[in-house]
């Protein structure tokens, strides 16, 4: 059974309208006209329990507004919406037991005050016993290397340290659902890699199920065996990463290094030429025929080195959000 279903889900915006000059602040006050925008338009995907999922689209796509139809903050306009198996628009005390929200931009904890005080709040908010809360947060203190931290003022601990507090108290509950947006944003490079290698052994551990957003696509990369691309509302792609390359990113880089240089009109006969300088030529082969071009090229000419690599996933990523399409 899926932990997180939604089916057909839609949310429209009013926006007022004003035309420019007097006449227009008048009307605009006495009678104000609107336009819809849609945010996001009838999307459908399921996530099974323990699945850590990429949600991926360039900003204004619609991700952070169906992180919030999906944990209940706004309401839909359209559709179904079934999370741990509750509509989650109707905020039960039962459902925010399952789940929980990380947004890299905001913040939860207290600024002046220990975090171990917030997370002493958060306890009292979800009813954990003082046994279950010392528990936890020894388990989780030392997953995330926090040792010692927690006493200290929010305001004195280091960026990433913070951000690790943050998904401290976000999980001192033990949800069973993680909905996490830009969990590592502004992070250096070793505080993201920790923020990346905590949520996996997290996920491993308690078998929680993860939706991602992220910028950073070393997070998808490590985290997400399958994404959700969206884009100006709608959904254009629910399948693995490799798929994705695969589909929008049909050909392979092979790069040559020749025993000596051969005239790019030769060199154009073994497939794509992208480049040649000297005796290095660098190709672009559809996955098709990749095995025979491979083949023809060790075999007719005198060749020192050979390897073939994928397009970067930013960049078949980039190339699918700038189109909108993923088929």
């Amino acid at each position: 059974m899926s932990v997180i279903l939604a089916e057909n889900l839609s949310k429209m915006y009013p926006v007022a309208v004003k035309e420019p000059g007097l006449k227009g602040t008048a009307l605009h006050f006495f009678k104000r006209t609107y336009r819809q925008v849609k945010a996001v338009q009838t999307i459908s995907f399921s996530i099974e329990p323990g699945e850590v999922v990429g949600f991926l689209g360039a900003n204004g796509a619609g991700k952070t507004t169906t992180l919030k139809m999906l944990t209940g903050l706004i309401h839909p306009s359209e559709g179904r919406i079934n999370v741990a198996g509750y509509v989650p628009f109707q905020r039960k005390s039962a459902f925010l037991q399952k789940i929980t929200l990380v947004m890299g931009q905001k913040q939860q904890l207290i600024w002046d005050l220990p975090a171990l005080d917030s997370l002493r709040i958060n306890a009292a908010v979800y009813g954990i016993s003082d046994r279950d809360f010392k528990t936890r947060v020894g388990e989780l203190t030392e997953m995330l290397s926090l040792h010692g931290k927690l006493n200290q003022p929010v305001r004195k601990l280091s960026l990433g340290e913070r951000m690790k507090a943050e998904l401290l108290a976000a999980l001192v509950h033990q949800p069973q659902v993680l909905f996490l947006d830009e969990p590592t944003l502004g992070l250096d490079v070793n505080a993201q890699v920790s923020v990346r290698e905590f949520l996996r052994e997290y996920n491993q551990r308690y078998q929680a199920t993860v939706l991602l957003t992220s910028h950073y696509m070393a997070d998808i990369t490590a985290l997400c065996q399958r994404v959700l691309v969206i884009h100006e509302g709608q959904l254009i792609y629910d399948g693995s990463l490799d798929g994705l390359v695969d589909r929008f990113a049909p050909c392979r880089e092979v790069n040559v290094e020749l025993a000596r240089p051969h005239p790019a009109e030769k060199l154009s006969l073994y497939g794509d030429l992208e480049s040649v300088e000297g005796t290095i030529a660098k190709f672009l082969v559809p996955q098709e025929r990749l095995t025979r071009t491979v083949a023809k090229l060790l075999s007719e000419l005198e060749v020192i080195d050979l390897s073939v690599t994928e397009p970067p996933i930013e960049e078949v990523i980039g190339r699918v959000l700038r189109s909108g399409v993923a088929s």
